[in-house]
């Protein structure tokens, strides 16, 4: 990969890094997402303004009952996503796992309905098609090919 490439895919890499630093942050040094009620909020938002029919009742049956360990998971993963991105370590695994992430939301959040016409659905999840297509680029970077803070190190150790 050229150079330049490798420089804008780091730019994205990082800055998408820092949104998700600032979504686990609040979340893990905070008590309202995790203890508050705060994903059981967003579970019912999701169920009353359309989850795909087929999560429905994953949300019901098993992350509402679950809320309390599925909302310290979402943090800390929210996090730990974050500091892997930005720093360039492990890129792979954390943007497996954020896309496995982004498509849990876009399917329990982002149903325009039965009726909508094809193009409805990619229009309606765009808040997390982009990100998802974010992650699959990052995870499909060769490990070499990372800019990350341990190439940084050993750059500057030799110089």
């Amino acid at each position: 990969m050229a150079m330049s490439s490798t420089k804008a895919l780091t730019g994205l890499r990082i800055a998408v890094g820092i949104l998700f630093l600032i979504f686990g942050e609040y979340k893990v040094f905070g008590t309202q997402f995790t203890i508050g009620g705060g994903l059981q909020y967003w579970i019912n938002r999701f169920l009353a303004e359309g989850a795909y029919p087929f999560m429905v009742p994953v949300l019901k049956d098993f992350v509402l009952p679950h809320a309390k360990p599925i909302a310290f998971l979402v943090a800390y993963g929210e996090l730990a996503i974050g500091v892997a991105l930005v720093l360039g370590l492990l890129v792979r695994a954390a943007s497996v796992c954020g896309v496995i992430y982004m498509l849990t939301l876009l399917l329990s959040a982002n149903y325009p309905g039965p009726h909508a016409a094809f193009w409805q659905y990619f229009g309606a999840s765009l808040e997390h098609l982009v990100l998802a297509l974010c992650f699959a680029t990052f995870a499909s970077i060769k490990r070499e090919e990372v800019l990350s803070i341990r190439t940084y190190l050993r750059h500057h150790r030799t110089a």
